[in-house]
């Protein structure tokens, strides 16, 4: 069977798909994008890990939902602030990315560690288009993402959960369960009393 792209007469520059280098999103957000990545860059990656409230307030003024004792280090990379919830003492820790095309929610007490990655979005493989598919990502209540772990488009981690170092899961944690490995396996519990109310 053939493809339209097999068809000299088709007009890839009127409907550009993203694998032929059309854009996934208009023109209006990209350019609101550019505002936001430049804004980060020059008021706020820069900044001492103290300043988390000067950081929250630029966020803030993109959109994210934070709670003032929220931290966000500078050095981490957050895709669109509308997208960002966060609640008290919830922390992205240095070089955490959150691709939070979809929402992102940390709830209390919630710790990204360091270059730990929320991805919330990826593409449908079984279509030519290759179309963006995005899912929210919910991280629970003291729940731990440790260094350098991945957590895929739609998970949500359960309260008290911890997914170990380069761990990677694209599927639920449960609640004050530690899981390790790619793909993340449960290797032990945690003591619900090690959460913060």
């Amino acid at each position: 069977m053939r493809s339209r792209y097999d068809d000299p007469s088709f007009d890839d520059a009127a409907h550009p798909l993203p694998r032929l280098g059309g854009p996934t999103f208009a023109l209006r957000f990209r350019a609101a994008r550019l505002i936001w990545m430049t804004s980060w860059r020059l008021l706020a990656a820069w900044t001492p890990a103290p300043l988390h409230r000067w950081r929250n307030l630029i966020l803030r003024c993109f959109g994210a939902q934070l709670h003032p004792s929220a931290i966000v280090y500078g050095s981490a990379s957050i895709w669109w602030p509308a997208n960002l919830i966060m609640d008290r003492h919830a922390s992205l820790g240095p070089g955490a990315i959150c691709y939070n095309v979809a929402p992102v929610t940390l709830g209390p007490f919630a710790n990204v560690s360091q270059r730990a990655h929320l991805c919330t979005a990826s593409h449908n493989i079984q279509e030519s288009a290759f179309t963006l598919i995005a899912r929210p990502i919910v991280l629970q209540a003291n729940c731990w993402i440790a260094a350098e772990a991945f957590v895929g488009p739609g998970v949500n981690v359960g309260e008290g959960a911890v997914l170990g170092a380069r761990g990677v899961s694209v599927k639920p944690l449960e609640a004050w369960t530690v899981y390790a490995g790619n793909p993340a396996k449960p290797v032990g519990k945690r003591n619900t009393s090690a959460g913060i109310s």
